[in-house]
């Protein structure tokens, strides 16, 4: 962790893949970390955006400029721990003032092994990537060389075709904050896990509902075996084309059980009706976007946090009723199917971080199971 009295400073850069290089200081691990290059536009908020698992294998940058100013604490995360690979911001506060906070946002990287610049100029490099695209990068925070982060850039992993949803999703089914076999009150929702960020099981906890978390590659003839109500699909990372194990799973589900898709749940479940994606320029990613809902003509400001996304041209129009339009750069933001009970969404209604305009879909949800019940 970097003190503003300290006076030997750890260096630190990031390198993209088409060779600009911003230098700056580190404040969280050393070591030198490859990823997709990203930007964030919330304000508040950096400890859920750290922890959402939709950021693996990502290296977020946040545009805000003061980070750091209320430390971390327990409630806001969003899973076990950091999932990003790398994060920047203009300026880190070391002295974080807050009665919850339990300690440093910088010593909570640190203990994580989270490689952390501070002193960058993020907003040229929030423009580069707006003109240029997210690209492969490299970040590093010690002994480096700027031509070998460069070369590190060139050789990673693009994120178009990887499966990252195996490497978040958890190891084995578990329920949430309930006893899914006790008899009473609450319709009880099978979530499947391809990142799933903690808030939409507490969620759908709040509208009356028993949770039952299980991993990605779950069968769907061990999922209906367990009589659910409903079905959730979750967000995630990565690019949607290359779960195709969790798409055939899915088709089985789809007329079995009501089902609502989150953000790569949407992407999942459109692949499934026989829709394709593709991977956006810079993607979207922040609580400040504004959608749509095209039944009601209401607009709500979203969380949202994605790179890839639904090719509307490819949805069976026969089946398909677009729901909800961002206001951005009118992409696809929601769809319900006219005849089978499925609903879903490219936002979060969750938020975390993020303004909560669009949690009521958690009590359509209810209301959908409770009419095929």
């Amino acid at each position: 962790m970097i003190k503003m009295n300290q006076k030997t400073k750890i260096k630190g850069a990031i390198a993209l893949e088409d060779g600009r290089v911003f230098e700056g200081l580190s404040f969280g691990a050393k070591g030198i970390k490859t990823g997709e290059v990203v930007f964030n536009t919330s304000m508040t908020g950096y400890q859920e955006v750290i922890t959402d698992p939709s950021y693996k294998g990502q290296i977020v940058t946040m545009t805000y400029p003061l980070i750091g100013n209320y430390g971390i604490n327990k409630k806001d995360e969003e899973s076990a721990g950091p999932q990003i690979e790398g994060f920047i911001t203009r300026e880190y506060c070391p002295y974080p003032s807050n009665h919850e906070s339990l300690g440093s946002l910088g010593r909570y990287l640190t203990q994580n092994g989270v490689i952390a610049l501070s002193e960058i100029d993020t907003r040229a490099l929030t423009r580069h990537i707006r003109r240029a695209g997210a690209m492969r990068a490299a970040i590093a925070a010690g002994d480096f060389e700027s031509d070998q982060l460069i070369k590190r850039a060139e050789a990673s992993m693009p994120l178009a075709g990887r499966d990252l949803v195996s490497e978040v999703t958890c190891e084995k089914m578990y329920d949430f904050e309930c006893d899914w076999e006790a008899q009473g009150a609450g319709v009880r929702v099978v979530l499947y896990d391809y990142g799933v960020k903690l808030n939409i099981a507490r969620c759908l906890r709040a509208v009356g509902c028993k949770v039952r978390i299980v991993p990605a590659s779950t069968k769907a003839e061990e999922v209906l075996r367990m009589k659910p109500d409903g079905i959730m699909l979750s967000n995630g990372p990565g690019d949607p084309s290359a779960v195709r194990y969790a798409v055939e799973e899915i088709k089985k589900l789809l007329g079995k059980k009501p089902i609502f898709g989150i953000c790569l749940g949407q992407q999942l479940l459109a692949l499934a009706l026989g829709a394709s994606t593709y991977k956006l320029k810079f993607g979207h990613r922040g609580s400040n976007h504004p959608v749509k809902n095209l039944r009601t003509g209401k607009i709500n400001i979203t969380c949202q946090n994605h790179g890839f996304c639904v090719d509307i041209d490819t949805l069976p129009e026969e089946d398909i009723e677009v729901t909800h339009m961002n206001l951005n750069d009118n992409t696809i933001e929601g769809f319900q199917h006219k005849e089978l009970p499925l609903m879903c969404v490219q936002h979060h209604p969750e938020a975390s971080p993020g303004p909560h305009d669009a949690q009521q879909l958690f009590n359509a949800f209810r209301e959908m199971m409770a009419d095929k019940t």
